[in-house]
């Protein structure tokens, strides 16, 4: 798994393509595309120009929610959250050749995401944060190990990346949790500097190295 995803939001002077690029300069090697409330049309103009700039970066690319939209693309897969389609059923629709991730919050939801098939799993939130709505209750360290630890215990083998409200001081512990990765977005599109904010993620406490 790519140690750090980056997934798509906005503020008043960033979009959601240009906050990708910025990652994409940055060096990050995993894009999520996620727009949710935005019309069909608006997220596959933006999807069709992500694609090209994650090919020519080798980058993988997602998209969140839109299964339809990604098999159409050919792109490398979908992240679906906890009120999206299920992951069993994504599955039916792309086959085997796409990535399917899934949103978890409890090992509950782990075990599920285990049984419908999914690739990854994206844990969280790691505290709370302003770029998702209807959030989950926080699981801050104690939850990370908690879930990670029964996930050993019952030999479930599937990557973990966190999400949610993560910042570069955090990376060192969370990855000592266990998970694989961490996902971002505000902490990047909120530096001054969001190209260097997504370089210093991917060398957090020298963490990936």
């Amino acid at each position: 798994m790519v140690p750090v995803q980056f997934i798509t939001h906005f503020t008043p002077t960033i979009s959601y393509l240009d906050g990708a690029l910025m990652a994409l300069e940055g060096g990050c090697k995993w894009i999520q595309l996620r727009m949710k409330g935005a019309p069909d049309e608006e997220v596959e103009d933006v999807a069709r120009k992500l694609k090209e700039a994650c090919k020519a970066r080798g980058a993988v690319f997602v998209i969140d929610d839109r299964v339809e939209l990604v098999k159409k693309l050919e792109v490398d897969g979908v992240h679906l959250g906890k009120e999206d389609m299920p992951v069993d059923e994504a599955r039916k629709v792309l086959g085997e050749a796409f990535l399917i991730g899934g949103t978890a919050n409890t090992m509950e939801d782990v075990r599920a995401l285990r049984r419908a098939g999914a690739d990854y799993i994206g844990l969280g939130p790691y505290r709370t944060t302003t770029t998702k709505a209807k959030l989950a209750p926080v699981l801050g360290l104690e939850g990370y190990r908690r879930i990670l630890a029964a996930m050993q215990t019952e030999e479930i083998p599937l990557p973990v990346c966190a999400i949610g409200g993560i910042e570069t001081e955090d990376v060192a512990e969370i990855l000592r949790t266990g998970v694989r990765g961490v996902a971002v977005s505000g902490a990047v599109l909120r530096a001054e500097q969001p190209v260097e904010m997504m370089r210093r993620f991917l060398s957090a406490d020298n963490a990936f190295s």
